[in-house]
């Protein structure tokens, strides 16, 4: 039997938004040749705070478009993910309120901030700062952690991903966030974090890069096939 699964694609639509707009081609790609059977909805940040709605999905995926119109919408969905154990995905501004989401409510550090969401973050509470060099259209070598899911599905242990962001995630934090269960499982060639992972969870992660702009949509990337798919198991499972 063939199950549907539902995904939540969290962020704040918008014709300017170059991952937006490749989307349709991506989950059409994703059905016919993936044999994924899927249905996709838009779900604003001002409306990712319903924590039952979001529940009721298969999978999330949050999306680029930062500054969001809803910060707390937007680690909601995070939270709702992590907590539920649904299939989750985020790129870019999705990785940024990942750390976000986590420093604050599994690391106890209430005080965190996204420098871009509050410019006057104090520099000990900044999880995510400044990029020391802007990466918005660059691409760069990811170095992939052995044994960890992003390797899996890449089947490969370096990959070259494509960016369109400012901002990451800042070193002073990362020891943290790891010693509270977080994994980072992918790096640039300065070692700077890339990738983050949940173990444990069916299927959790975040990627300061953006595969949804890989190649020319026909092919999506490994980790957007592995949502699809761990969203379909997750719909057969709880059929």
């Amino acid at each position: 039997m063939t199950h549907t699964a539902r995904i939540a694609l969290v962020g704040d639509r918008s014709p300017h938004v170059r991952s937006h707009t490749r989307l349709p081609r991506l989950l059409d790609a994703l059905r016919e040749r993936e044999g994924l059977d899927l249905d996709a909805y838009w779900i604003p940040t001002e409306e990712a705070s319903d924590e039952a709605a979001l529940a009721a999905f298969d999978a999330v995926w949050v999306l680029p478009g930062s500054p969001y119109r809803s910060e707390a919408g937007a680690l909601a969905a995070v939270r709702t993910a992590r907590e539920h154990r649904i299939p989750f995905l985020g790129t870019c501004a999705g990785f940024q309120h990942v750390l976000l989401e986590y420093a604050r409510n599994v690391c106890g550090l209430g005080t965190a901030g996204h420098a871009e969401n509050q410019p006057d973050t104090p520099a000990q509470d900044a999880v995510v700062i400044p990029l020391a060099c802007s990466l918005v259209g660059h691409e760069g070598t990811i170095e992939l952690a052995p044994g960890s899911l992003a390797e899996q599905l890449i089947s490969a242990e370096r990959s070259i991903e494509r960016y369109h962001c400012n901002y990451g995630a800042n070193p002073r934090h990362v020891e943290l966030l790891h010693a509270h269960g977080l994994r980072f499982t992918g790096t640039n060639s300065d070692g700077e974090v890339r990738i983050a992972e949940l173990p444990g969870h069916p299927f959790f992660l975040a990627t300061l890069f953006q595969p949804e702009l890989a190649g020319d949509g026909t092919r999506p990337h490994p980790l957007i096939r592995g949502l699809a798919a761990a969203g379909v198991t997750h719909a057969a499972a709880t059929a």
